[in-house]
C-alpha cells in the first residue's frame, strides 16, 4: 500500500519561492506517474501539475511558468517548486500516485499548508 507524505509547506511573502516534497514511504515501485493538487479554503480541490516516472511534465494553466517539478527516484520523491508565489496560491496542496494504467495507488496525504501573505 503507497503511503505518500508530504512536507515543505510554510508561510512565504509574495515573490518568495518553496519547495514541496511528496515522499512515497513504501510502494513507490509500483508508481507511474505522481501529481500535484491543492485546495484553498471554501474552493474545490485543483490540479496543478504532474509528472511520469520517464519526467514528462503537465502544468495547470494557472501555474503554467512559475512552478516546477521533478522527481527523485532513489528518494522516491516528487518535488515542486513553487517561484515567484502570489497570495492565490495560499491552500493545503497534496499529492497523489497513479500506476501504469493510471489507476489511482494510495490514498490522499495529509498535505502541506502553504500560506502566502505579506
Amino acid at each position: 500500500q503507497v503511503q505518500l507524505v508530504e512536507s515543505g509547506g510554510g508561510l512565504a511573502q509574495p515573490g518568495e519561492s518553496l519547495r514541496l516534497s511528496c515522499v512515497a514511504s513504501e510502494g513507490y515501485f509500483s508508481i507511474n506517474a505522481m501529481a500535484w493538487y491543492r485546495q484553498a479554503p471554501g474552493k474545490q480541490r485543483e490540479y496543478v501539475a504532474a509528472i511520469t516516472s520517464a519526467g514528462a511534465a503537465n502544468f495547470a494553466d494557472s501555474v503554467k511558468g512559475r512552478l516546477s517539478i521533478s522527481r527523485d527516484h532513489a528518494k522516491n520523491a516528487m518535488y515542486l517548486d513553487l517561484n515567484n508565489l502570489e497570495p492565490e496560491d495560499t491552500a493545503v496542496y497534496l499529492c497523489r500516485a497513479y500506476g501504469d494504467s493510471g489507476q489511482r495507488v494510495g490514498s490522499w496525504g495529509q498535505g502541506t499548508q502553504v500560506t502566502v501573505s505579506s
